[in-house]
């Protein structure tokens, strides 16, 4: 072995030792094999991978990992090529090691059949087949322990299916037909996962989907794909930062509680932080530096966006979303329908231009797609801080919703930027939203809304100060409606009034509603119930 290739192989296991993917390894002296068992170092070259393109590399591959496994655990590494693969089963103590100029790329199915997605009678009634399988994945791995994906090099999901007609701009189920891939990366039930540094380009139905795992960090990737960038689902102590997402046909990072492992687990103790999500620019043209928008708006969707929903039969408890940018996307969801208890959530220095609907949206809704007689949940104690938006999508606002009988509890919004497009009649002002109770939850789903700032109804406790909400087209619509409301705080906001006689407020059966410091309005207290006021 050349000295140049000594120590190459040297930084790289320093490096993977560092990461705290495999323990700290003491090298010395010119290395005599591309694979060192004493390192365990497995090259896929070496198992027979030609990294061209044409040849499918599944069994060299997957050969690799079988002989690390009988190691006791090892990092596969790929030198610089694209290597043409269907499903690679990951094993306990294993990592894929992806060099820079490496790619994995998705074969299609018809050259290269992918394995047969799991029974899944108990939990794949209450969510899209998507949900329900993981091993007709391009990668994945089902109750593992210790395994990890790391290195800058590619995952190229060139012959996964995504649901996704782009013709239409429209969906449909992914098909559980044997042989095709769904997606990208696929976990079930594994417990300390490192994902790091690399990147996925078109990644099936979702780039990542992980359920019920446990000890996971995803760091610092990048993700350019047609439908879902990352689902996390059930899953507990899970940590995404630096991450950058486009995903312009679906949502980029999205926390899931599902019925897919066939009972209730919740999803908690999560932290999103640091990243960038976009849904209105064309695939792979993030990942390139182009930034290109030659998809029309009505097939793009302008997805993108980080929502808590919407499959939601387990809880969602201790959740922190932070230090994040949205362009050209979304706006952030929140959403229990399926029975779900989402509390404890925090929400803070949060940027968005050119937000396609509700920049917040939160839904209490009874869609209740789940087993036995599930009744409503409950969303409680949220916390949203230091957001700035501009370029709302005037035909919307912020919304906040729950049930009769079945109240949004302890919302606090504080120190909150929001610049809509305007563009509202003032006719819409005296709009009743229909409740909707049974259906999909997205923003849009009420018809017009009948403010232009914020709609919130059944709700229960809501301190809001220090908000700033204007427009800059013309806009007639009452800026705040409190339909059903008790326990309402609100100060020092600067609201830009509608045009003509436009209201700030206007209370619909409203108790105990404070009022201070508004910006063009007389502090006002009102302890007794207010059936119709505007103010």
């Amino acid at each position: 072995m050349t000295t140049a290739l000594a120590t190459r192989r040297h930084f790289l296991v320093s490096t993977i030792a560092f990461a705290g993917v495999l323990p700290a390894l003491s090298v010395t002296g010119a290395l005599a094999a591309p694979v060192i068992p004493s390192v365990n170092l497995f090259d896929v070259k070496r198992f027979g991978a030609k990294g061209n393109g044409s040849v499918v590399d599944t069994p060299a591959i997957n050969a690799a990992i079988v002989a690390a496994s009988k190691a006791g655990g090892g990092t596969i590494y790929f030198p610089p090529g694209r290597y043409l693969s269907a499903s690679i089963r990951l094993k306990s103590n294993i990592t894929l090691y992806l060099e820079a100029g490496a790619v994995i790329e998705a074969a299609d199915w018809k050259v290269a059949p992918y394995d047969v997605p799991e029974p899944n009678e108990a939990g794949g009634k209450f969510q899209d087949g998507g949900h329900s399988h993981w091993q007709n994945s391009l990668i994945w791995g089902v109750d593992l322990d210790n395994v990890a994906i790391l290195g800058s090099g590619l995952i190229h999901g060139k012959g996964l299916y995504s649901g996704h007609n782009r013709a239409t701009g429209g969906y449909q189920d992914s098909t559980d037909q044997p042989g095709v891939g769904n997606k990208a990366i696929g976990l079930r039930e594994c417990r300390n996962v490192i994902l790091r540094d690399f990147s996925i380009l078109h990644g099936g139905h979702f780039g990542i989907l992980a359920t019920g795992c446990s000890n996971m960090l995803i760091d610092n990737l990048k993700i350019d794909s047609n439908r879902d960038g990352m689902d996390i689902d059930a899953c507990n102590n899970v940590r995404i930062s630096r991450c950058s997402l486009n995903t312009p046909w679906d949502d980029a990072i999205v926390l899931k509680a599902s019925y897919g492992l066939g009972r209730l687990q919740a999803c908690e103790n999560i932290t999103i932080s640091d990243c960038m999500v976009s849904g209105n620019f064309d695939e792979g043209s993030m990942l390139d530096g182009s930034f290109k928008r030659s998809v029309p708006d009505y097939k793009s969707g302008k997805y993108g966006r980080i929502k808590l929903g919407t499959e939601s039969n387990g809880d969602f408890k201790n959740i922190t979303i932070t230090n994040c940018i949205f362009d050209e996307c979304r706006g952030l969801a929140i959403e229990s329908v399926d029975g779900s208890h989402i509390e404890d959530i925090t929400i803070s220095n949060i940027t968005m231009r050119n937000v396609a609907n509700d920049p917040i949206f939160i839904r209490l809704g009874a869609r209740l797609r789940a087993p036995g007689k599930p009744v409503v949940g409950t969303i409680k104690r949220i916390n949203i801080s230091n957001i700035v938006v501009s370029g709302a999508h005037g035909d919307y606002a912020s919304t906040i919703t729950g049930l009769p009988g079945h109240a949004v509890e302890d919302i606090q919004i504080s120190n909150v930027q929001i610049e809509t497009q305007g563009g509202g009649d003032a006719a819409w002002s005296a709009l009743v939203p229909p409740e909707n109770a049974k259906n999909y939850p997205e923003p849009g789903m009420f018809g017009k809304p009948p403010a232009y700032a914020f709609f919130l109804r059944h709700v229960k406790s809501v301190d809001m100060h220090h908000v700033k909400v204007g427009y800059t087209s013309p806009e007639g619509r009452t800026a705040i409606v409190l339909d059903d409301v008790s326990d309402a705080y609100f100060s020092a906001l600067n609201l830009q009034r509608g045009q003509g006689d436009a209201a700030l407020f206007d209370l619909r059966g409203v108790t105990d509603f404070s009022a201070k410091d508004i910006r063009g309005m007389a502090d006002r207290v009102l302890p007794q119930q207010v059936t119709a006021l505007k103010l």
